[in-house]
């Protein structure tokens, strides 16, 4: 068979005008284009192929072993990001998937990441010359970075006079941390330091804000929203935002008569920081120099430090204090350790909604000081804690008689409380789906609702597969859009189905799904798109409602 290729393309900021003729060359050489819908939109023009995967924001991981699968098939695939794929996009996913199924360079799959324009550079060139002197970039996000590390980035870069650009600021969910980075930031840095708020640089909904340190968070700040903020020497001028290149000691501005002349200031030795490459000490003639420029200072004024000096002076700032990575053995190592997250849902059990005093003093046990735990919609809590040791937990939970069960894109079974057991008679059956098919990984999180009588009330007809147990035999419905203008109950394509042939039903509803759904694409989306699972066939289940005008008042 022949091997395919995956290409990693970075697109820069989305307009044509600023993406590579190599990006485009791969866009339209590739059988499959794959990426978050926002991007697709945006080169969509630019590619001739009809396989267009489109999937939603936290759905990268999927994205790209679903790449590496077509390629393997023989494909051409094309793994999209805006700004440069390999700065917070899609590059270090692939190779990690790839990593996985053992890949390797001589013998695998060919990959090419095709570099793009990052937002640290498009922003940068709508702002002036922000970047100008040593910056960073920081991503916002802890999605999948513990707040903790990020917090000590910030601080760590708020310490060394970094230009920031701050990526990921804010989403509907995630709100606090930009103003967790204002405050650190604010230890260190004048409320004035200019701050650039770009929006969609280089698209049509293109915004650019400038504001200060102090007043940032007066703005709309958003996840298209990139955010630049300036070192203790960047200034405005005429709506620009300059940085100087080396804290203005390389020459004087606003000088009618430099003390250097301009060959002079260009000269390497005219650089008060300028190091020999090899010694790694200061040049000679430094102290003079620095001298001339503040002619306040000698070189008897204060003793020379060799750049070696400075970095063990700077280093041992942070020798034996733990809480921003120091190490007492080695002063020198500042390592974050990478942290293994368990993450997991806990039930009382499928029937049973009552959790007990005991049960609740050993999950507080189990969580410590560093797990987190959240209550859901569906009567189960989304566990998360640091360990090394997964089996150990699921264990000890287990035996207190609680139900541990995989969470993320997997199959979901929730049911009633059969009226607290009074209505037990399908409870077996229940048992039965959420043994067999509970945890099962799928495109997108499945839900399968399950209601113990005709009546329905726990609303199973709204879940993607609903069950409802009456007159000692199943009704089956598939495909409820729960959610939004267009949310519609699921369509009912099995009434007084056998006891004995619902799981068999349900496994190949769900196997139809896995097989065939796009990556993220949620079942109802599936089932509207291939228009017949099995041999059940889609119908419109939204009903066209005319909305009368409002009275004019008068």
């Amino acid at each position: 068979m022949q091997k395919g290729k995956i290409f990693v393309v970075g697109f820069g900021p989305g307009d044509r005008e600023h993406i590579t003729k190599r990006a485009v060359d791969a866009l339209q050489q590739s059988d499959h284009i794959m990426g978050y819908k926002t991007y697709v939109e945006l080169i969509q023009h630019l590619v001739t192929t009809k396989s267009i995967v489109s999937t939603g924001m936290t759905e990268e991981v999927s994205r790209a072993q679903d790449a590496v699968k077509k390629a393997e098939a023989g494909h051409i695939v094309s793994v999209i990001s805006s700004g440069d794929a390999g700065v917070y996009g899609m590059a270090g996913l692939v190779y990690e998937v790839l990593i996985e199924k053992g890949w390797s360079e001589s013998t695998g799959i060919e990959v090419e990441v095709v570099p793009g324009i990052s937002a640290i550079n498009s922003c940068a060139s709508l702002l002036g010359a922000p970047v100008m002197h040593d910056a960073c970039t920081i991503s916002l996000s802890d999605h999948l970075t513990p707040w903790t590390v990020i917090e000590k980035r910030i601080e760590a870069a708020a310490m060394a006079d970094f230009v920031i650009a701050f990526y990921n600021p804010k989403s509907g969910r995630r709100t606090r941390q930009i103003a967790e980075a204002q405050r650190i930031l604010l230890k260190y840095r004048s409320p004035d330091t200019p701050v650039g708020l770009v929006k969609s640089a280089y698209r049509d909904t293109q915004n650019i804000i400038l504001t200060t340190l102090e007043e940032m968070l007066e703005h709309d700040i958003g996840m298209l929203t990139t955010v630049v903020v300036g070192n203790s020497s960047t200034f405005f001028y005429d709506n620009k935002i300059i940085t100087p290149r080396g804290y203005q000691r390389k020459y004087t501005l606003g000088e009618e008569k430099q003390i250097l002349k301009p060959h002079q200031r260009l000269r390497k030795e005219a650089e008060p920081w300028a190091l020999d490459q090899e010694t790694g000490e200061a040049e000679e003639g430094h102290e003079e120099i620095v001298a001339v420029e503040k002619k306040t200072e000698t070189p008897q004024s204060k003793p020379k430090l060799t750049s070696l000096a400075l970095a063990k002076q700077a280093l041992s700032m942070v020798k034996n204090d733990p809480a921003i990575g120091g190490n007492e053995e080695n002063p020198f190592l500042v390592q974050q350790e990478i942290e293994s997250i368990f993450e997991f849902a806990v039930s009382p059990g499928v029937a049973n909604k009552m959790i007990t005093p005991d049960q609740m003093r050993i999950l507080a046990d189990v969580l410590g000081e560093n797990g987190t735990m959240e209550y859901t919609p569906d009567h189960r809590l989304i566990v998360k804690l640091p360990t090394d040791n997964p089996q150990k937990i699921v264990g000890i939970i287990e035996k207190s008689g609680l139900l541990v069960q995989p969470v993320g894109d997997v199959v979901i079974v929730k049911a009633c409380d059969f009226c607290y057991g009074e209505k037990a008679e399908s409870i077996p059956y229940a048992e039965e789906i959420t043994d067999v098919l509970g945890g099962i990984k799928m495109p997108k999180e499945l839900h399968v609702g399950f209601n113990g009588c005709g009546m329905a009330c726990y609303r199973a007809v709204f879940d993607d597969i609903g069950i409802v147990y009456r007159k000692k035999k199943f009704d089956l419905f598939i495909g409820s859009k729960p959610v939004g203008r267009t949310a519609h109950a699921a369509q009912p394509v099995v009434e007084g189905l056998e006891p004995g042939q619902l799981l068999s039903l349900l496994t190949d509803i769900i196997a139809d799904y896995k097989e065939n759904a796009h990556p993220n694409e949620r079942f109802f989306k599936y089932f509207k798109r291939v228009k017949k699972i099995l041999h059940f066939n889609h119908y419109d289940m939204t009903c066209k409602i005319k909305v009368e005008e409002a009275p004019c008042g008068d």
